[in-house]
């Protein structure tokens, strides 16, 4: 079995977690990937019109679950599009989790009440679109010990 198919695997045993075909909580990051190495972590400064991309809770995690919940603010009286919503974990190569978050997108807040990370620090990219087509992208850093 090559590293493909075993990753590919992996994204569908994932995907099947976070469409609630298993009980809580859903593996956001596995044990394969976590060691895999490190992307380079963006620097981004711009100021943007789109949407506001803010985590609620927690960064600092001291659980083997917990709650992740990153809020989705609309500007300028335009609405978030759920279905544009990408979460990558930063790696080489970067791990698409948005098949895993997809249930918890909401207009307002990606809301997932139970979540598992491997320890150590974990990088993740949310894109996201509103209804005028703006894009935002940020970085949300999880710090599991």
């Amino acid at each position: 079995m090559t590293k493909h198919s075993i990753r590919l695997i992996q994204a569908i045993l994932c995907g099947l977690l976070a469409s609630g075909a298993h009980a809580n909580p859903i593996a956001l990051i596995s044990p394969v990937e976590a060691p895999m190495p490190d992307a380079k972590v963006p620097i981004t400064r711009a100021i943007t019109r789109g949407p506001g991309i803010r985590v609620l809770s927690p960064t600092d995690v001291k659980a083997d679950a917990f709650a992740l919940k990153i809020g989705l603010e609309p500007r300028g009286g335009a609405k978030v599009d759920p279905k544009s919503v990408r979460v990558e974990y930063l790696k080489e190569p970067a791990v698409d989790l948005t098949a895993r978050i997809q249930t918890a997108v909401k207009p307002d807040q990606i809301d997932l009440p139970s979540v598992r990370v491997p320890k150590g620090v974990h990088h993740l990219r949310v894109t996201v679109t509103d209804s005028e087509g703006r894009v935002s992208s940020s970085v949300v850093r999880l710090n599991a010990d």
